[in-house]
């Protein structure tokens, strides 16, 4: 088998590939000690080749490799998903993926190759962990917030992407009486909006593939459809896409020149 896995800030994805075909997926929290989440994804895969990505990648390469596991292969995050997006999806010219802590949007030539791309790593807003914060002040299960919002009929403008200034400014409308569900839409709307921007700077071509843990999200889906003009490629496990370019990579390196 080939594997690839993407450590991510928020989770990390195990995917395993055997004559191409995806044969094992995994997930578990990153936690604060992701080498042990990272041999509990791996204890009974045996591999022949392996490739991380991820924001500990390098970390993960040489705590791998001094288990005796096959060299470890890094590659670069807006590789990993050009490549995992071409797989799934080879018609897509552009890859949005809304992570746990970070945004990417990329423009694909075809086959994997990037043309162009932006990355938000610096701060959490309009990120996974964005939404996860500002559900927390709802009281709604992160994974029931999208349900939620798309009960708001009229979207209320959060002018702070900041996740403490957001915060402040949807308590504020609260207590001025603002419908919660029309409050939370306007958050995720807040989300939108910052997104189509970034994908305007990259050059923005359809077909778009929508990765990352935030494409589970019904709400977020419906707003990027209705930016967009056309329904994005979602997959069906949106938040292994970094994972399976991974393993595609080094899949590349395997085979004997």
């Amino acid at each position: 088998m080939i594997a690839g896995i993407d450590i991510g800030s928020r989770s990390i994805e195990l995917v395993c590939l055997r004559d191409g075909e995806r044969v094992l997926m995994r997930r578990l929290p990153t936690t604060f000690d992701p080498l042990a989440q990272i041999d509990s994804l791996l204890a009974d895969v045996k591999c022949s080749a392996i490739a991380a990505t991820g924001y500990g990648r390098a970390l993960a390469a040489k705590a791998l490799a001094q288990n005796g596991l096959p060299a470890v292969e890094t590659i670069t995050e807006i590789k990993a998903y050009a490549l995992g997006a071409a797989a799934l999806a080879p018609e897509a010219r552009t890859v949005l993926d809304i992570g746990g802590q970070d945004t990417k949007a990329i423009s694909l030539a075809g086959a994997g190759r990037v043309l162009k791309f932006e990355m938000n790593d610096r701060c959490a807003a309009g990120t996974g962990k964005f939404l996860e914060h500002v559900a927390s002040v709802f009281q709604i299960a992160i994974e029931d917030f999208g349900a939620y919002a798309l009960q708001g009929q009229e979207p209320l403008a959060i002018n702070s992407m900041c996740t403490v200034f957001a915060e402040t400014e949807a308590t504020s409308l609260m207590a001025r009486g603002y419908k919660p569900q029309d409050i939370a839409l306007g958050l995720h709307a807040s989300i939108v909006k910052r997104t189509m921007n970034m994908l305007g700077r990259v050059g923005l071509h359809h077909p778009v593939l929508f990765a990352g843990g935030v494409a589970n999200n019904p709400c977020v889906v419906k707003l990027v459809t209705e930016a967009l003009g056309h329904v994005p490629i979602v997959p069906d496990e949106p938040e292994m896409v970094g994972a399976l370019g991974a393993a595609l990579h080094a899949a590349r390196l395997s085979v004997p020149a």
